[in-house]
């Protein structure tokens, strides 16, 4: 079955609405955990609320139109799975959004990862609205990577704006991927890394925007600004990454406009990762595609790589996902009218344990920790040695 683009905006407007549901209603439970009614009997009425969501969902009709795993455009087929934790942190300052669209009759995807410092309110900011206002551009469709740029720097500049924003020092990365006809768009501010295996082979499609590279370093100086070593190399001293949404009192030096990579979707294009550093702190690039390569369901993967780099040692939040293309019409001429669904998919991560979701089983994470509480992520960036290079493609650093 073939959905077109109207009735994916109903089911997208259905599942935000359920979405909403959820998050309000753990809001309300965790609240009264906190006030010491259900203290003992927590985690039952927690398998309670679950059990009630979903049979929510299907009541309303939603939860079948979104198992399906296997999404196809009109150039080929692609599947996607994402898991995220709060790892050793006390807080959550990670955020991520899947996103299935119809923009002018078109089929895209949209995957991101947003990895807060000074709070989570940034990352939450870009979650909720970074690809509501690229898909609602002009040349959306026509020049993807102009609308990209213009997207980021508008969100950036309403972020700032915004009335919620009343922490001067919350900030957020940003690395996404936009899924267009033949063509992957990779979208990259601050130190969130994009991956991809192409026969085999990684290749990080996005740059770590660190103080210390010769060229951001010399922009920032240009600006007015410098940069010190204060257990890494920061900007003013006080941040580890030299680009990223927010930071309002760094804005002159610490800009938000995206280096973007363009690459083309062929059969040699095996699969994509994006990561959070938290996951890049304790995988190298190799690593991650090798562990993918292994696992051939994208939300086993994301949940291996996940638990993996706790295993690991990793001290920060960790956030993954993983898209798969399964085929390419472009390259491969036996591509089959497979009956695809339409999704958007945004979960806030859990503390203490692995929040993994699927699109076959569309599951709620418990929520057991408060995304509003904040953490000095400058602290945590602190690292005693700075990261060696990463093996990368050319990148385009225009628009």
């Amino acid at each position: 079955m073939q959905l077109n683009a109207s009735r994916i905006k109903v089911l997208q407007a259905l599942d935000d609405i359920i979405n909403a549901m959820k998050e309000e209603a753990e809001k309300q439970l965790l609240k009264v955990s906190e006030h010491g009614f259900f203290n003992h009997h927590h985690h039952q009425y927690k398998h309670l609320f679950k059990h009630l969501i979903v049979h929510t969902e299907r009541d309303v009709g939603v939860t079948a139109l979104l198992q399906e795993k296997t999404y196809q455009n009109q150039d080929g087929k692609f599947s996607y799975g994402y898991a995220s934790s709060a790892g050793k942190r006390s807080s959550m300052e990670d955020f991520f959004e899947t996103r299935i669209d119809g923009v002018n009759g078109e089929i895209v995807g949209l995957f991101g990862v947003f990895d807060g410092h000074g709070g989570a309110a940034a990352a939450e900011y870009l979650k909720r609205h970074l690809f509501s206002n690229l898909i609602a551009h002009p040349s959306f469709i026509s020049d993807t990577k102009s609308a990209i740029a213009d997207a980021y720097n508008h969100t950036d500049s309403e972020l700032l704006k915004s009335e919620n924003n009343h922490t001067t020092d919350a900030g957020s990365t940003a690395s996404t991927a936009i899924l267009v006809r033949d063509r992957l768009l990779v979208a990259n501010v601050g130190d969130s890394r994009a991956v991809i295996c192409r026969a085999g082979t990684a290749f990080a499609v996005s740059r770590d925007h660190k103080p210390d590279q010769s060229d951001e370093r010399e922009r920032i100086e240009n600006a007015g600004g410098f940069v010190m070593w204060a257990g890494t190399w920061r900007v003013g001293g006080v941040l580890a990454v030299s680009r990223s949404f927010g930071d309002r009192l760094l804005k002159e030096y610490v800009i938000a406009d995206p280096e973007i990579q363009e690459e083309k979707i062929d059969d040699s294009l095996e699969f994509l990762i994006l990561a959070s550093d938290g996951l890049w702190d304790v995988f190298s690039n190799e690593e991650a595609v090798a562990v993918v390569k292994e696992v051939e369901e994208p939300e086993e993967s994301t949940k291996k790589l996940v638990g993996e780099a706790i295993k690991r040692g990793s001290s920060d939040n960790i956030t993954c996902v993983v898209v798969r293309f399964l085929e390419s019409k472009t390259g491969n001429t036996k591509a089959s009218n497979m009956s695809s669904s339409d999704a958007s998919s945004s979960q806030e991560a859990t503390k203490g344990e692995t929040a993994v979701n699927s699109d076959t089983e569309h599951k709620i994470s418990a929520n057991e920790t408060n995304q509003d509480q904040t953490a000095d992520k400058n602290d945590s960036d602190t690292k005693s040695q700075p990261k060696k290079p990463i093996k990368t493609r050319p990148l385009n650093t225009g628009t």
